[in-house]
């Protein structure tokens, strides 16, 4: 990335069923949701959304091999994404074992995102 204009962070949690994967989007989605560039084509090359970058960092506590790096891609809406995985985030116990929600234990899975939004 050239200039980085914009770092968004977010935290993303599955209370129920241990999935890396919907915690670590929870986090992206988190990440962006409450932000609006209104400006943003004006200060890309060509005006294009085609050439902003989004450079996506995961804090991840376990099950990095089931990842699924696509969904986490797809969370975003324009850009061309990239994914870094890094130690961090949280386990914590949810209280409660639900079967019916896929639990496997009592485990809760937080990662932590940044979002870098540039060209």
């Amino acid at each position: 990335m050239e200039k980085m204009m914009f770092i968004e962070t977010g935290m993303g949690i599955d209370v129920h069923g241990q999935n890396i994967t919907r915690a670590a989007v929870r986090a992206v989605k988190n990440a962006i949701h409450y932000n609006s560039m209104p400006g943003i084509r004006s200060v890309l090359p060509n005006n294009s959304l085609d050439n902003m970058c989004v450079n996506v960092r995961l804090a991840v506590p376990c099950d990095k091999e089931n990842l699924d790096i696509e969904t986490v891609k797809a969370a975003l809406p324009f850009g061309k994404v990239t994914v870094e995985v890094v130690d961090g985030g949280m386990l914590t116990t949810s209280g409660i074992v639900l079967e019916e929600k896929g639990d496997k234990n009592d485990q809760m899975y937080i990662v932590i995102a940044a979002v870098e939004v540039g060209y």
